[in-house]
């Protein structure tokens, strides 16, 4: 037996112990598995990002993983306004209302996403020129989109990535067309439309010191004006062995201190090489040796180093579960995440708690096995 088979047998055997775990079998794809949203409910809340294919529950062993593993969802893509909002005077609610039903069906929260991003935005957004339509558009987004789900969502990702690295405001068609006003703005028509449903400014690498600073004075804009906020997510999209444990715990304790929760939202540990750390969809790396190492499997020392990540960040959100709010992985399983596809197309990538065949990763049995110990 290898190392890492003796780890996971021995890991098994302590976490089927403590929670009376019965016996696998393959026609249920959670039959047998400790469940993270049981481990942690007095905690915070424990979340997925779902796809269109989950959503309309096409994968049977997807859709038992996720109702027996998560109380929380995120949708990955079919509430952004390219999506949800293809023309001027035409807005795509199918979907959304699918999943809200979901979400109800399987007791199972949801985290509307986003309302206002840069990315993903329908064409003919990008093609008005005055900025009165430009305003019109974006009130209206707001104002139907926020007001539709009122009291069907949990909270909001109202506004998604508006800063720099070095905490500026990224020049984007909002801040060019509405000036930098537009964030606190969206909060005002989003606290309006949907007055009971939590309010959450979210971006990636705002755990870092120059980022993080600007989300702050974000925040204090947003509460100076007498606008509401309720919480700031940190993405999480962070690599295996330079997880900033540092910068993640100050994080949580300056974002705290301003009076509001924190959520890690899109969490997932890249475990491929990269050379840039962050999240910005729109840049890419180019195909070449070595870029793609593990497409059969991932090694031992590789699958343990995830392993020991995930669980010291686990007992980091576990020292402040006062703060937080939701922990959210972006996927259910390896095979579902976005970093099979960015930042170069078609690797095989291993992010996540659950393997391609569904099964719970040695990060799995630690996650557990801190939430079990507390």
């Amino acid at each position: 037996m290898n190392t890492l088979m003796f780890y996971c047998c021995h890991v098994l055997a302590a976490v089927c112990l403590n929670m009376g775990c019965i016996a696998q079998t393959s026609g249920n794809a959670a039959a047998g598995i400790p469940s993270l949203k049981e481990t942690y409910k007095a905690d915070f809340l424990i979340g997925t990002a779902l796809n269109t294919g989950q959503i309309n529950e096409r994968d049977q062993r997807a859709g038992s993983l996720i109702a027996q593993q998560f109380n929380a969802a995120t949708p990955e893509n079919i509430m952004k306004a390219q999506l949800i909002h293809p023309e001027w005077d035409r807005y795509a609610f199918d979907l959304p209302d699918k999943l809200i039903q979901y979400g109800n069906r399987n007791g199972i929260v949801i985290n509307g996403h986003t309302l206002i991003w840069h990315s993903q935005l329908p064409a003919f957004a990008r093609r008005i020129q005055s900025v009165d339509s430009f305003r019109t558009f974006f009130s209206d987004h707001i104002k139907t989109v926020a007001g539709r789900y009122k009291g069907k969502v949990q909270s909001w990702d109202v506004v998604n990535e508006a800063l720099n690295e070095d905490g500026s405001m990224r020049r984007s068609v909002f801040l060019q067309q509405l000036g930098p006003g537009f964030v606190t703005e969206a909060f005002r028509l989003a606290a309006e439309a949907s007055p009971g449903t939590q309010l959450y400014y979210n971006d990636y690498n705002n755990e870092q010191p120059a980022k993080r600073a600007g989300c702050i004075q974000l925040i204090k804009n947003i509460q100076t004006a007498g606008v509401r906020i309720d919480g700031v997510g940190i993405q999480g999209h962070w690599h295996v062995g330079k997880v900033p444990f540092k910068n993640i715990e100050e994080s949580i304790l300056q974002y705290a201190a301003l009076g509001i929760k924190v959520a890690f939202t899109e969490l997932d540990l890249e475990v491929l090489p990269r050379n840039f750390q962050g999240a910005d969809v729109n840049q890419r790396m180019q195909e070449g040796a070595g870029i793609d190492p593990y497409k059969d499997a991932l090694p031992d020392s590789v699958q343990l180093q995830l392993a020991q990540d995930y669980e010291n960040l686990f007992k980091l959100f576990i020292k402040h579960r006062d703060k937080i709010a939701r922990v959210t992985f972006w996927g259910v399983t390896d095979g579902d995440s976005w970093l099979n596809g960015w930042p170069v197309r078609g690797r095989t990538n291993y992010p996540l708690l659950f393997d391609r065949n569904y099964q719970p990763k040695p990060a799995f049995y630690k996650v557990i096995e801190v939430g079990s110990r507390k």
